[in-house]
């Protein structure tokens, strides 16, 4: 999920709520077919090689299943992480990896209320005992590295500036603010001189992810986010060294990567999320050669020596479809790390596209929502439960860390 980016998406209530527990939807396991919701079925006659050991560079993951990043607005104002997110990630231990909700590098890549930080003092703290708890659980945790751009508002920005972006260009759709939804702005392109600025921003959160004991990051470069919109002509209309040529409109990105990875000793704790076929948010037109400028890029972040790259097979929340223009094959046969595939994944097709060597890893969002226990409930062939949507975003720890088990509360060590 890569954030409450439409009315439709989110619940009414931007604050807390009545705290009563969450009725989750029982969807049977089944097997043969993909279902329409885009859950997931039962393969529990045998161990599914989804669900065995893999290793992903010095990391040893128990399956091949990844937590992918979810948008839950639980943090405070100040983008502090609250108490209970211990217990919830420290519940999704099971998965082979773990890759935090996108967290904001700085006050300006704030896109969202209520979504957490990695720049203040505050915020690390608030990290700590969830990295502890997860380790806890014998989970392994990424944390998310993220600057929305122009997919923001001045509601949620310092003394109520306008968001930035390469390029002058107002998104479609609405934000996510403390006083509700409200429409996108015209942004302010950023001037040639602040780039730099925003490298450092994504340095210093490398730094604090690293002092808040995650085991890597994830550079988020996809859902039309900021470093997004300077890779695609689409959004990046820039005529200095950051925009025109696919080598200019790739030199920022890069050189976020470039910053990113020397905080970590090189590529080996790093990787990087791609959507080069997602229009949302901000009905985001694609690039206008996405085989070349994605080629590019893939070969470029290659220099870094990366641990995976992990992409959006189709639009985000809505589809698997994928326009010709758009090659997902040739990103999996031109990066030499591995390959996270996402998006309405669904058991048996993690299976037919590890058979067929089109991804080593899959990571799944929403069915994780209400079910803390999905790896034993695959294992099992156990119903998945659905999360009603008023759930999704917004609110406190009901219907965020108390989903249960499929044999009661999901027991955790602290």
């Amino acid at each position: 999920m890569a954030g409450p980016w439409s009315a439709d998406r989110l619940s009414s209530q931007s604050g807390p709520r009545a705290e009563h527990p969450p009725v989750p939807l029982l969807v049977p396991a089944e097997t043969g077919r993909h279902r329409a919701s885009g859950q997931i079925q039962d393969t529990a006659d045998r161990m599914s090689p989804i669900l065995q050991p893999f290793t992903l560079g010095d990391l040893t993951l128990k399956n091949r299943v990844v937590m992918a990043p979810l948008t839950r607005s639980r943090s405070s104002t100040e983008g502090v992480p609250p108490d209970f997110a211990v217990d919830y990630y420290a519940q999704r231990a099971n998965a082979g990896l773990i890759i935090s909700e996108a967290t904001n590098i700085s006050p300006q890549a704030v896109g969202y209320a209520y979504t957490p930080g990695i720049w203040s003092a505050a915020q690390v703290e608030a990290w700590k005992p969830v990295t502890a708890g997860v380790h806890a659980n014998g989970g392994l945790i990424f944390l998310q590295l993220w600057h929305t751009g122009r997919i923001s508002h001045p509601d949620v920005q310092p003394d109520g500036q306008l968001p930035v972006a390469p390029s002058a260009l107002k998104p479609e759709g609405t934000a996510f603010t403390q006083s509700g939804m409200q429409p996108h702005v015209t942004p302010r392109a950023l001037e040639t001189d602040e780039i730099p600025g925003i490298v450092e921003d994504y340095r210093r959160a490398a730094e604090n992810a690293k002092r808040a004991g995650f085991d890597g990051v994830e550079i988020h470069s996809a859902n039309n986010y900021l470093l997004e919109q300077f890779v695609r002509d689409s959004t990046n209309h820039r005529t200095d060294q950051y925009g025109g040529s696919i080598e200019n409109r790739l030199r920022f990105p890069l050189a976020v990567v470039k910053a990113v990875t020397e905080v970590w000793g090189g590529g080996h704790r790093v990787g990087i999320r791609l959507s080069p076929a997602t229009t949302e948010p901000g009905k985001t037109p694609l690039d206008s050669d996405p085989k070349a400028t994605f080629g590019a890029y893939v070969e470029a972040l290659n220099a870094f020596g990366l641990l995976y790259v992990h992409t959006i097979e189709g639009v985000t929340q809505q589809t698997r479809d994928v326009p010709d223009s758009v090659d997902f094959g040739q990103i999996r046969k031109r990066f030499q790390g591995a390959y996270i595939g996402n998006n309405q994944y669904t058991l048996e097709l993690a299976e037919k596209d590890l058979a067929d060597g089109r991804a080593d890893l899959f990571s799944f969002g929403r069915p994780y929502i209400a079910n803390p226990d999905l790896v034993q409930r695959l294992e099992t062939g156990a119903p998945l439960a659905e999360a009603p949507k008023q759930y999704w975003y917004g609110g406190g720890a009901n219907g965020y860390s108390d989903w249960p088990g499929m044999n009661g509360p999901v027991a955790i060590k602290r």
